[in-house]
């Protein structure tokens, strides 16, 4: 019995099915070949790379700022292109800048009580202050070597109603804790 020819219309349909199956394939195939070392890149700029090698435990959150203890603590490396240099602490946080005059990088906090700032890498680094807070103040602290946080000593305080140390010399560079009063 001669074979019945396949109409022309079904013999379409399974030419294009079979090309798409095809297609979506070797798209699939592509898709998944990523170049050699893509999946080990570290998120952000070379930037936070760099600072995050120096100063480890945080993740970078975007090219320019670095988190700690899940946004306790925001680092933010560089102002931002076109800024005038000023005190420039987001609303609600309180700031301390690892240069005088609000120089960056600045660190943020919000946290109420008793914080080492050596959680986040940032112990002896504090030039300046900016205090954003609406209520409340916070004290900056140097640990003595050897002693109980008992024998913290407070060195310079930033509040509502003293909001920006541009300078806290002769105690650059000596905060190894803070004390937010809420």
């Amino acid at each position: 019995m001669p074979r019945s020819p396949v109409p022309r219309s079904a013999a379409t349909i399974a030419t294009v099915v079979i090309a798409t199956i095809v297609i979506a394939t070797a798209l699939m195939t592509i898709g998944s070949t990523a170049p050699a070392g893509a999946a080990d890149r570290e998120p952000g700029s070379p930037r936070t790379r760099a600072y995050l090698a120096t100063h480890p435990g945080g993740a970078a959150i975007n090219d320019n700022q670095v988190s700690y203890g899940d946004g306790a603590l925001i680092v933010t490396l560089a102002r931002p292109a076109g800024t005038r240099a000023a005190a420039d602490c987001p609303s609600g946080w309180f700031c301390f800048y690892d240069r005088v005059n609000f120089g960056y990088p600045r660190g943020q906090l919000n946290s109420c009580g008793w914080q080492d700032l050596a959680w986040w890498s940032w112990h002896d680094l504090t030039e300046s202050v900016h205090y954003n807070i609406s209520t409340g103040s916070v004290t900056f602290l140097n640990h003595a070597t050897g002693t109980s946080h008992g024998n913290d000593q407070p060195l310079f305080s930033a509040s509502s109603g003293n909001r920006t140390l541009d300078d806290v010399a002769p105690n650059r560079n000596r905060a190894d804790h803070v004390y937010r009063y809420c």
